[in-house]
């Protein structure tokens, strides 16, 4: 793995700069790194999605699922699809591994998993399937490594943003040996990295319009054939896959905020919204219209507070579920369970172990979809 070790700002910003490291925008953090007064929850009218809003993906074998797996093979004929693939975190919770590259069923990763199902739906359709990976700065070597070693062909891999850590007070945080301590900025980073790449402007010159993009580590979001009809038929711009919420869950859900449907993620809604009004949530799976985000957006950066060798650290952050605040969205509810689940989200050693069988059956069962 390369090293991303810098003792001085200037280091940093020589060593970071093809991972769009920028001088402004680290000033910018700098300067709101001490204000702990302001709140990150919406302002304005809001009020939970009616449930008549949200649209369910027809049941496996039915009539009106098999014209949709039609409709959306004849997209995947005509070159109008590519999958994008979210791959930028360190697994701290395994160790510290780059997660992608973590094998789940035998020595085949979770990048692997994704690909072959990338690489079914093109066979099934005659035509192969570009797929694009968005690492980071420390995942970045790994997983082209990954990609040439296992020979995963159709793949182009480019790094999201990345800036430095913050003390609380807006000083450069350094850690125990004396290093800068560097940190991906969100996958809300997706479409300016896209941009910036040029990943999107190639797809959209070879007559691409539909993005698949789904997380590294949910195994369950497959590039569907008939999720892909669903969200063409849709008209909007973006499809947000939500799932029924269980006991426990948490994170961000679909609502309408000042007459716009978006996702407000879970720590933006007021302290006296009741969220279990909201009775699905957000699964981070999108289906997105390529020229409709080929354009800057506003993305609002967080402040996170977190530790570094235990002392506490700020960094900020932006969200891809944001998009849908800005162009028109969505949103369609998926299975969470049985051969069609869509989403089995692994965060930690004892989720893949508890997982292992459920991914093994919904990945033999998927590739049957292509």
């Amino acid at each position: 793995m390369t090293s991303h070790r810098f003792k001085t700002l200037d280091e940093a910003r020589a060593g970071l700069a093809p991972f769009g490291f920028n001088d402004a925008q680290q000033s910018a953090f700098a300067a709101r790194a001490g204000d702990t007064a302001s709140s990150n929850a919406v302002r304005g009218a809001l009020v939970p999605l009616d449930d008549d809003a949200i649209v369910a993906l027809p049941a496996l074998g039915s009539p009106e699922r098999a014209a949709l797996r039609e409709r959306g093979l004849a997209l995947v004929k005509a070159g109008k699809v590519g999958v994008v693939v979210l791959a930028g975190g360190m697994a701290t919770r395994f160790g510290g591994v780059v997660k992608a590259i973590v094998p789940v069923l035998g020595e085949r990763s979770f990048l692997q998993l994704k690909h072959d199902d990338v690489r079914a739906l093109g066979e099934a359709a005659g035509r192969p399937v570009p797929m694009f990976v968005m690492s980071s700065f420390a995942t970045h070597e790994v997983i082209k490594a990954h990609v040439a070693e296992r020979g995963l062909g159709g793949v182009e891999v480019f790094p999201q943003k990345v800036a430095v850590r913050l003390t609380p007070s807006g000083a450069l945080f350094f850690d125990k040996d004396g290093h800068l301590s560097p940190y991906a900025t969100g996958h809300g980073d997706l479409t300016a990295a896209l941009r910036d790449s040029g990943v999107l402007g190639r797809f959209l010159a070879g007559g691409g319009q539909t993005l698949f993009m789904t997380n590294v580590d949910n195994l369950g979001a497959t590039i569907d054939p008939a999720m892909l009809a669903l969200h063409h038929d849709g008209g909007a711009a973006i499809t947000a896959e939500v799932v029924r919420k269980l006991k426990g869950d948490a994170g961000g859900a679909p609502a309408v905020l000042d007459g716009v449907p978006q996702i407000i993620e879970g720590f933006r809604f007021p302290k006296d919204f009741d969220q279990t009004r909201i009775a699905v949530f957000n699964t981070n799976t999108f289906f997105l219209d390529a020229k409709a985000v080929d354009r800057e957006f506003a993305l609002p950066y967080y402040r996170v507070e977190k530790k570094v060798d235990g002392q506490p650290v700020i960094q900020f952050e932006r969200l891809v579920g944001e998009l849908t605040a800005f162009v028109p969205s969505r949103f369609v509810e998926v299975p969470r369970d049985g051969d069609d689940c869509r989403f089995i989200p692994v965060k930690e050693p004892e989720d893949l172990a508890a997982q292992r069988p459920l991914i093994e059956r919904v990945v033999a069962s998927k590739r049957s979809l292509a």
